[in-house]
């Protein structure tokens, strides 16, 4: 990630919390299994052990890498199917390309963000630029999936490329701790992408010693995933450290505070903050798609092996409506 602080720039101060707030409780925390996705690549699966219905709008999300690449060795996905959520790939170091059967697409890189509709369906791969396959080199991201409600679930699918440049960047009152707002908003500051699902994402970056406290709606969960460093989380100032998720209980703000003590190859405590409205639906999920029933996978799967769910390369000038079945998949019968 390029080097910038709090401290460095002149940013929004987010205002201190009203006194009279209710902080949330931290309910869990959970520790990430490591393992591997893809071709090949590291991934610390961070909704591992996690409650569902703590989780809910969200349903998977992985930490790619931190890994230092020798020259040959970096690798991604083959083309693959999704219905039913999005996908959002969120780069911190290195680079990731884009391509799917949409004619969505593009290359990110430090701070960027693809947000992926996958909705009635579409095929998508991502893998590293050939030049980065050659020379090796550091690479660090996540992916999340969000799932979408059952109205939404047949929408068209579509591509959003979020530049670092346009996420919204705010600081703690101090200026102890970075914000940037991916999606969301924060005390009025909002992040540029746009959801089907009410959510919030937010990246922050606290300085050793330093304390984070924010606004939260109450309608939406809390999560807080540690990408790196190690600090503590709630009031009750729970420990927690690099691959660990924090479940937070109902409340309108959240803390954080980062150890005064950090390691040399994480010197401030990075964390992944989700917060959505819960959907409340039924979440029948199984390897690419996310529906409601068995009935709906065994259709996905049906349809994919068809070849309904996208052609190689991109069809352009595809209707931004399906209809199959009798279904008007825009979330309306026909």
């Amino acid at each position: 990630m390029p080097a910038i602080s709090a401290d460095t720039v002149a940013l929004p101060r987010i205002p201190t919390v009203d006194p009279t707030a209710a902080d949330r409780p931290v309910v869990s925390v959970t520790t990430a299994p490591s393992g591997f996705e893809g071709e090949g690549f590291p991934v610390r699966r961070a909704f591992a052990g996690a409650l569902l219905e703590d989780l809910d709008p969200f349903i998977h999300l992985d930490q790619m890498g931190e890994v230092e690449y020798a020259p040959g060795e970096p690798k991604g996905t083959p083309w693959h199917p999704h219905r039913g959520f999005e996908t959002v790939t969120y780069i911190i170091d290195g680079i990731f390309e884009h391509q799917d059967s949409n004619g969505g697409g593009g290359t990110i890189t430090n701070g960027d963000t693809q947000w992926m509709t996958a909705g009635a369906g579409i095929l998508h791969i991502e893998r590293p630029p050939e030049h980065l396959v050659v020379s090796g080199g550091l690479f660090h991201g996540i992916q999340l999936w969000v799932s979408l409600p059952k109205a939404e679930k047949w929408a068209p699918p579509r591509y959003q490329d979020l530049r670092a440049t346009e996420v919204s960047l705010l600081s703690s009152p101090d200026a102890g701790a970075l914000v940037r707002v991916i999606a969301g908003e924060v005390a009025g500051h909002a992040g540029p992408g746009q959801t089907y699902t009410p959510m919030t994402m937010l990246h922050a970056s606290l300085a050793p010693g330093a304390a984070l406290e924010l606004p939260w709606r109450e309608d939406f969960n809390a999560l807080a995933y540690v990408l790196a460093g190690a600090g503590s989380a709630g009031v009750e100032r729970v420990l927690v450290s690099t691959g660990q998720l924090v479940s937070f209980g109902p409340g309108d703000a959240i803390r954080l505070e980062a150890s005064k003590g950090q390691e040399s190859r994480s010197p401030e405590l990075e964390v992944l903050l989700l917060g959505g409205r819960p959907i409340r639906e039924p979440v029948a999920w199984y390897g690419p798609f996310v529906m409601n029933t068995k009935a709906e996978l065994l259709e996905a799967f049906e349809d994919y092996q068809a070849g309904k769910l996208g052609t190689i390369p991109a069809a352009h000038h595809t209707p931004d409506h399906i209809v199959e079945s009798g279904i008007d998949q825009s979330g309306t019968d026909e």
